[in-house]
């Protein structure tokens, strides 16, 4: 038998590979499942995966698309390719305190590429790509889940043996219609998560190859392994999970290629046995390849925690509640409990939300807390799958096991907390590799149910329906990520307390105009979390457009309060507290915004606006200088320019900031307007006739637009297209102030010139 091969010399590994075959039980003996040839069975997973998720493709962008890509300066062609190397994920600089330190540049260059193909930001093509990689893995998965369950095996040709078609089809169907992909491949920022599994298995697959016969008869291929840890570190800078395939690479190698019993090795270990070059530890190549992957995985971190820079990513408390806990008794519960969660969902994904943070899950704080069930079952079937994967006699079990509780443990690692503290409770993101893990266990499991079923074929038939439901719930799912509306309102049957679920609900409703709506979700957020300060500063945006100044202002101040250097608070508050006409505290707020967020162009609008209500004319302009230089397409800082020049008689100088500005915002409608009005001052009236036509080509419905340029011809004598003018602009508003006065005043006029001409 195999597992007594460690006592006798150690074989050459094509041998090795030969006897696996004939003397390992076969999976596939076991169950009543399709039989379909290597190219079928890929094309059936390929179309299934391609079924579950294709609803999705035109889905819009959702939650943190809008600042990975729409918000993300890196997408742009201005922005220098080299800046992506210096920048993490979300487009901020690695160096910067604010930033995650997320490192993906290969994921943001294909961000980058998609932009550039579809001329602007256009949803389509981000989510088509994203059920292609999908669609690509899952069917990579066949060929992984024939190595994981059958063993490695090649002709006498070189070509790889699929040992075990039907339950590696099964396992990556299992893979394919699983609903807690759909956060990956519905969601446009789920790429990182898709690239960095895409090339994760490229890498194990290139590691596979390493053990390829080759001409020269050497029994490993170095150049595959070098290839290997190449794939790794692309697949890390797709997403930080990508690393840790090298581990897999090694557990694999000892496992598989070696057949090490890792109970036998411990024993010996433990006892300094020098019988420990029979286990297999020793064996020609092993250290070689185990210390290529090392120093490879090494020098990999080594680079990315230089680019990375010493400082930890900043997270609040309500990312990761857990993390913050003083006591190390409730931080290790709590982690595990999110651990028996993150199991529960790869066993029963029906309760699926976009967010798992901000009170979703509370606290465990003591024993006595009921949830402690959850961590015992889990770690019963940890222990005891790590009890069957150690001791079985089984060398196939022991291989099976271990090599399932390797894929879903270790990619799992880097979302752990054990190493660092991450920026969430439970992403259901991360789940996508370690569920290859799952996926193993699983066919394992009803492999081993089958051996022992009477009926096989109605065990077969129960799969079936777990795919089925699967499939159903993958549909269902991707279809509530085309629309935030959807996909936040999702989320409140799952986490009615989590105060992000209901701030979120709140944010698109206020963005579609129904205010009220919005005010009573963003009331529930600030009393779910009474520290949520984005809901707060929301809530205080709405109460101040609708006048309710005092709540308004209480609440951002509580805001600043609660977090002083939150910028845009204290923008807010400083036009609340304009709008009461207490100027002073206006002015200090803003520049308390200023101070915090230097670069603010909004802030220095706001704050122009103040001066000119005070006359501080020179003080307002240079505010509003400031807006366009920090943002050159800030339209409303040019116009406020243009206005308060005309308004003081500044017309040379009104007239050179509106050309200014027009060059940088050639199809703003509102300067043409403004422009028009000074050069219509200045008796430049062919030039002002024209902009004012093209303004209203552009905005037709503008009232005052119709009624200046009627002045204009009422000015230079064209009465008769002055008179057309003021009529359109009274249709349009017929409460226009003035409009209607110097249209009297115009109807007097030509009736004098008719009894003159009379």
């Amino acid at each position: 038998q195999i597992c007594n091969q460690h006592n006798a010399e150690a074989p050459s590994l094509q041998h090795v590979f030969h006897r696996m075959a004939q003397t390992e039980p076969n999976l596939d003996h076991n169950i009543s499942w399709l039989l379909l040839p290597s190219y079928w069975a890929k094309m059936v997973v390929a179309l299934i995966s391609f079924l579950c998720f294709a609803n999705s493709y035109d889905g819009d962008f959702v939650f943190d698309d809008s600042e990975a890509i729409i918000n993300n300066k890196d997408l742009r062609a201005e922005t220098p390719l080299g800046d992506l190397w210096h920048h993490d994920f979300w487009g901020s600089k690695l160096s910067s305190n604010t930033s995650h330190k997320s490192y993906r540049p290969l994921t943001v260059l294909t961000f980058r590429i998609n932009y550039f193909f579809a001329g602007g930001f256009y949803p389509v093509g981000f989510h088509v790509i994203n059920i292609i990689l999908h669609c690509t893995i899952s069917v990579l998965m066949v060929d992984v889940f024939s190595i994981l369950l059958g063993g490695l095996q090649f002709s006498n040709k070189g070509r790889r043996l699929n040992l075990a078609p039907k339950t590696s089809l099964l396992a990556a169907l299992l893979f394919a219609v699983h609903p807690v992909h759909t956060e990956c491949v519905a969601g446009i920022v789920g790429r990182a998560d898709l690239l960095c599994a895409l090339f994760f298995l490229l890498s194990f697959l290139g590691y596979c190859k390493a053990f390829r016969e080759n001409k020269e008869g050497h029994n490993f291929s170095t150049f595959w392994v070098l290839v290997s840890v190449i794939l790794g570190a692309v697949a890390m800078l797709c997403k930080e999970q990508g690393i840790t395939v090298l581990g897999l690479n090694a557990v694999f190698d000892a496992l598989v290629i070696n057949k090490i019993n890792v109970l036998e090795l411990i024993q010996k270990l433990l006892h300094k046995d020098k019988s420990l070059e029979n286990t297999g530890l020793l064996r020609k190549g092993l250290l070689f390849r185990i210390t290529l992957l090392m120093s490879g995985g090494a020098s990999i971190l080594y680079i990315r925690w230089r680019i990375m820079g010493t400082g930890p990513p900043a997270f609040t408390e309500v990312d990761n509640p857990a993390s913050f806990a003083d006591s190390l008794f409730v931080r290790a519960i709590n982690y595990n409990y999110y651990y028996s969660l993150n199991a529960w969902l790869l066993l029963c994904p029906w309760w699926l939300c976009f967010d798992w943070s901000m009170g979703c899950i509370p606290l465990i704080k003591s024993v006595s807390d009921c949830r402690i069930i959850a961590l015992a079952a889990l770690w019963f079937c940890l222990i005891g799958l790590i009890c069957q994967a150690l001791c079985s006699e089984d060398s196939h079990k022991r291989r099976i096991l271990t090599l399932g509780l390797g894929f879903l443990i270790i990619p799992f690692l880097p979302a752990s907390n054990l190493f660092f503290r991450v920026g969430f409770v439970i992403a259901e993101r991360v789940i996508y590799l370690p569920s290859i893990g799952y996926c193993i266990l699983f066919t394992y499991g009803f492999s081993v149910l089958s051996k022992q079923a009477k009926k096989k074929k109605i065990l077969a038939v129960a799969v079936l329906g777990i795919l089925l439901i699967n499939v159903t719930r993958c549909a269902l799912r991707s279809s509530q990520w085309r629309s935030e509306e959807q996909l936040f309102r999702s989320a409140l049957s799952v986490c009615p307390l989590n105060a992000k679920v209901h701030y979120n609900v709140g944010k698109n409703l206020a963005d579609k105009g129904n205010q009220s709506a919005a005010i009573k979700y963003y009331r529930e957020a600030v009393r779910l979390n009474p520290k949520y300060v984005h809901a707060m500063n929301n809530l205080g945006n709405i109460l101040k457009e609708r006048n309710e100044l005092q709540e308004a202002e209480e609440l951002l101040s509580l805001a600043v309060q609660i977090q002083p250097d939150f910028a845009a608070a204290w923008m807010n508050l400083g036009i609340v507290q304009n709008s009461l006409r207490r100027f002073e505290e206006a002015e200090q707020s803003y520049w308390t915004a200023i101070k915090h967020r230097k670069k603010y162009p909004d802030c220095y609008y706001n704050l122009g606006r103040l001066y000119a209500d005070l006359n501080r004319h020179v003080d307002a302009l240079n505010a509003w200088r400031n807006a366009t230089v920090l943002k050159p397409e800030h339209s409303l800082a040019w116009n406020n320019m243009i206005i308060l020049l005309d308004n003081t008689g500044n017309l040379a100088q009104a007239e050179a900031v509106g050309r200014e500005a027009l060059e940088l915002i050639p199809n703003d409608h509102s300067l043409m307007f403004s422009l028009a009005n000074v050069l219509g001052k200045s008796q430049k009236y062919k030039e002002s006739e024209a902009l004012f036509l093209k303004a209203i080509k552009a905005n037709p419905n503008a009232a005052s637009y119709h009624g200046n340029l009627a002045v204009l011809y009422h000015r230079w004598g064209n009465l008769d297209l002055a008179k057309k003018h003021y009529e359109v602009s009274l249709k349009l508003d017929p409460m226009a102030p003035g409009t209607k006065e110097n249209y009297n005043l115009l109807r007097r006029k030509l009736e004098q010139l008719q009894k003159k001409g009379g």
